[in-house]
């Protein structure tokens, strides 16, 4: 997950109204009765397109997301298949994992969608927040990227591999290199405390091809790429940069049921809304096929499906 942001928020989801407008003449020899009829039949089709709403006739779902692939998913795709129902979507887009938290607390949004379950119950344990998960939506896998190569097995002996530098996604990064055989085991990252990066370099059981490990900020990573030979990247960070498309990723995680569980970007609201209208039109809406099928074809791996229930 991003760990900083700006702390700005930008509309994206902006309803646009317009009116209608009837065609005069001068000579105004329509019959009443044709006039009656008129009014009656847009009467019926006004009634029958009618959209879906509460019982307090609220027919709109604000929704605070980050922008990418959150929002893209939102105002793409997901907005679509809630008009099928007669809902309309109006998506917040918010630049740092703060404010769309603070924001439902205070009952600005309907819900939320960009964080981890891990992420929500550390903001309700610190923050004081009542917030709740209602179903999983996608996982953004940690890929290996590489400007200089195309397979994992070309990056040579000594080559130097990016890794984040916080301590979440550096361990994560980490269980990626292990996972795809770079390294034979963490050796003492992540759990020795003075076991640092620059231990894992020089650790020759842990690392027999002598990689140097190297640690930036999780956000210059992209960016760093003609610099290093290789480099485990966020998928939100390969995702704005381009990279799935420009250089695609050599490998990406690969998932059991913890870590499915613990990598999915899950729907959030305010606890006592799990049950609500508008909660399961959302959840109907953003686990249907036409979000899977949007998810497979434009993410191509950097983003992946996972429809799970609420832990």
């Amino acid at each position: 997950m991003k760990k900083r942001f700006l702390t700005s928020i930008v509309l994206a989801g902006v309803l646009a109204f317009g009116a209608l407008t009837g065609c005069g003449s001068s000579a105004e020899n329509a019959s009443q009765a044709a006039q009656d009829t008129q009014a009656a039949e847009t009467t019926e089709q006004t009634q029958d397109a009618a959209p879906a709403q509460t019982e307090d006739g609220d027919k709109t779902i604000r929704v605070g997301a980050t922008p990418v692939p959150h929002a893209e998913i939102l105002d793409n795709i997901v907005k679509e298949v809630l008009a099928e129902d007669g809902w309309t979507l109006e998506t917040v887009v918010f630049s740092d994992y703060v404010l769309p938290n603070t924001s439902l607390e205070a009952d600005e949004l309907d819900a939320n969608y960009f964080q981890t379950l891990g992420y929500m119950n550390q903001q309700n344990t610190d923050a004081g927040l009542h917030l709740a998960a209602v179903a999983g939506v996608h996982i953004e896998p940690m890929g290996i990227y590489s400007q200089k190569y195309t397979a994992l097995a070309d990056i040579p002996d000594g080559a130097s591999i990016g890794i984040p530098n916080d301590p979440d996604n550096g361990e994560r990064a980490v269980d990626l290199l292990v996972q795809k055989g770079l390294l034979t085991s963490k050796g003492g990252f992540g759990t020795d405390a003075n076991y640092t990066e620059d231990s894992l370099t020089k650790d020759k059981e842990a690392n027999p091809h002598g990689y140097v490990i190297t640690p930036l900020e999780a956000a210059s990573l992209p960016l760093s790429l003609p610099d290093l030979d290789a480099a485990a990247v966020n998928g939100n960070y390969a995702l704005e940069a381009g990279l799935p498309s420009s250089y695609p990723a050599l490998d990406i995680e690969e998932f059991d049921d913890e870590t499915t569980v613990k990598r999915t970007n899950f729907l959030v609201v305010k606890q006592g809304n799990e049950t609500s209208e508008k909660t399961q039109a959302l959840i109907k809406a953003l686990q249907s096929d036409k979000v899977k099928a949007y998810i497979d074809e434009t993410y191509k791996g950097a983003v992946i499906a996972s429809f799970i229930d609420a832990q």
